[in-house]
C-alpha cells in the first residue's frame, strides 16, 4: 500500500463487469488514469473491443456472460492470465434494466433481474475472495443505484436488486475486514448516457421533473461516478469499509 500517492492506483488490477460501456466504462477509465490494469467483461465483444481500444494498453476484455455462475472461478483464472497479475479489484456493475409497473412484471422477470444483480455479483465476488484473503488485500465495489433510496416508479425489480446490495456490502464488510479486504458501494444518480439521452430527450415533462430533483441542477457524467470509485479503491479509503456513497449531486436528498 503506498500512502505516498494515497489516491493512485498503480500496482492495482481491477475487474470491471459491464465494462464496455456507460458507467462501467466511465470507472475503467478513470481506474487506468489513476494507473491500475484494468480487464473488461462483458457479453458483447464488439463494445469490450471498441473499450479497450479507447483505454490503452494496460486494459483487456473478456466476453462472458456473469449469469453462468459456475464459470466464475474459470473467469478469474482467465483474467489474471490475462493482465499478468492477482485481481485486487473487482467491481461488481453488470446489470439489466426493466422498465415495468410492478403489477406487470411477471417472476421470470424478477428472476433475471436477480440473476444479473444480485447472483452473478455474489457468485464473482465468492471466486475472488479466497485469492484476496490469502494476500491480504483487496477491495470489492458494487454499483448500487439511488433508486434503492428513493421510489422511482416503474424499477421495482431493479430497485429491490439494487437495495439488496445494501445488505451484502454489510455482510461481506464484515466478513472480510480482518483479511484485509474492504467492501463498499456506490448509488449513482441520474448519469448522462446516450441511453439517458435518448430517453429523457423523448420525454421533456419527465426531463424536467429529472432536473428539478437534482441539488446541482444537472445530470452526471461516468466519470464522476469512476473517480468516486477510484477513491474507495485506492490507499486514501484504507479505512472505509461497508459504505455506500451517493453519487447523485444530491438527487436523494432534494426538495
Amino acid at each position: 500500500m503506498n500512502l505516498e500517492i494515497p489516491f493512485r492506483l498503480e500496482g492495482e488490477t481491477a475487474l470491471i463487469t459491464g465494462g464496455g460501456t456507460g458507467i462501467g466504462l466511465g470507472i475503467a477509465r478513470c481506474m487506468v488514469k489513476a494507473g491500475a490494469r484494468v480487464v473488461l467483461v462483458g457479453r458483447r465483444e464488439n463494445e469490450l473491443a471498441s473499450a479497450c481500444a479507447e483505454l490503452g494498453a494496460n486494459t483487456s476484455f473478456l466476453a462472458q456472460d456473469v449469469t453462468r455462475f459456475d464459470e466464475m472461478p474459470a473467469l478469474v483464472q482467465r483474467a489474471e492470465k490475462s493482465a499478468g497479475s492477482p485481481i485486487s479489484i473487482l467491481v461488481n456493475n453488470a446489470g439489466v434494466h426493466l422498465k415495468k409497473f410492478a403489477v406487470d412484471v411477471t417472476p421470470e422477470e424478477f428472476q433475471t433481474v436477480f440473476s444479473t444483480h444480485v447472483l452473478a455479483a455474489h457468485a464473482l465476488t465468492r471466486a475472488l475472495i479466497p485469492g484476496m484473503g490469502a494476500r491480504g488485500r483487496g477491495s470489492v465495489l458494487f454499483t448500487s443505484s439511488m433508486a434503492a433510496f428513493m421510489g422511482v416508479p416503474q424499477v421495482m425489480a431493479y430497485a429491490a436488486a439494487k437495495s439488496a446490495y445494501f445488505g451484502m456490502v454489510s455482510t461481506l464488510s464484515a466478513e472480510l475486514a480482518s483479511k484485509g479486504v474492504r467492501v463498499n458501494a456506490i448509488a449513482p444518480g441520474w448519469i448522462f448516457s446516450e441511453m439517458s439521452r435518448k430517453a429523457l430527450d423523448n420525454d421533456p415533462t419527465r426531463k424536467a421533473k429529472v432536473l428539478s430533483r437534482i441539488q446541482m441542477g444537472r445530470m452526471g457524467q461516468p466519470e464522476d461516478v469512476g473517480w468516486a470509485a477510484v477513491y474507495l479503491c485506492s490507499p486514501a479509503a484504507n479505512y472505509v469499509t461497508g459504505v455506500t456513497l451517493p453519487v447523485d449531486g444530491g438527487a436523494a436528498v432534494g426538495f
